[in-house]
């Protein structure tokens, strides 16, 4: 098995809240090959979240198996990327992006010349010594996407990291994604509630169901590789494929809203 091939079997969690014990998962099982782009889109509260945190380590399963084959004993397994870049604010842009690095225990001196490699791919030398406070939203998701890049794991796990952004700025940063994965070909396991951030980014779009969240639908994406995000969006494919995949989501997000009413009544 290739380091980076993600395995998830029969997945269940479970948290509390305040109307008792609420299944997030129930038999979750997902399979991504080493070095696929996959995307997962579906209702909010499905549990792709929770997904995301169990395979990175930070939360436990109830049940089931959930798998990242590991790369050597130099390189992590599993880095994330969070939805508001997860940018320390105490910190520079420069030391945000070698923070993981840091962590790895990596020397100032080897890790200089990764960071200043990642503020130039992200378009960011000039801004090195600045702090977070003094950047826009669109600047801090690419400080959070570098930080990602230059920890080197083998799997990135990307929750919604686009979200809070303008149109503009999400086309370019989907771009940036883009270019690096085609360069490096790690795997990615990227969430979305956007069904054409998906279909422009993915090789394979897993639809989830409304909560307890299980896979419900599979497409392959069909585009050649490399890829233009904006102008993929006119190839006539696209819209069929979305309509497909909303056609499968669209009873979901249903069943979401009616739960959540259900929730607020109790």
């Amino acid at each position: 098995m290739r380091a980076g091939t993600i395995s998830v079997t029969d997945l269940h969690v479970t948290f509390r809240s305040r109307q008792g014990l609420v299944a997030a998962l129930a038999g979750l099982t997902l399979d991504i090959t080493a070095g696929e782009l996959a995307c997962i889109v579906g209702p909010s509260g499905c549990g792709k979240t929770t997904l995301l945190r169990v395979l990175a380590g930070l939360q436990p399963a109830d049940a089931g198996h959930a798998w990242i084959q590991p790369a050597d004993a130099a390189r992590p397994t599993a880095g994330m990327v969070f939805q508001n870049g997860g940018v320390f604010p105490w910190y520079t842009v420069a030391e945000n992006v070698g923070y993981g690095l840091r962590m790895r225990g990596i020397a100032p001196a080897q890790r200089a010349p990764i960071v200043r490699r990642w503020l130039a791919e992200i378009g960011l030398e000039r801004f090195a010594d600045a702090y977070p406070a003094q950047l826009s939203g669109g600047m801090l998701q690419r400080v959070g996407l570098a930080r990602a890049f230059a920890y080197d794991p083998a799997v990135l796990l990307m929750d919604e990291p686009f979200a809070a952004l303008d149109a503009q700025n999400r086309l370019l940063l989907q771009q940036t994604l883009l270019r690096q994965w085609e360069g490096d070909g790690r795997t990615v396991l990227f969430v979305t509630h956007g069904i054409d951030e998906a279909l422009a980014l993915g090789d394979r779009v897993y639809v989830m169901s409304a909560r307890p969240g299980r896979i419900i639908a599979t497409i392959d994406v069909p585009f050649q590789r490399p890829r233009d995000a904006a102008a993929l969006r006119s190839d006539p494919r696209f819209g069929t494929l979305y309509g497909e995949i909303w056609s499968v989501l669209r009873d979901e997000v249903a069943r979401a809203r009616d739960a959540e009413r259900d929730e607020a009544d109790i």
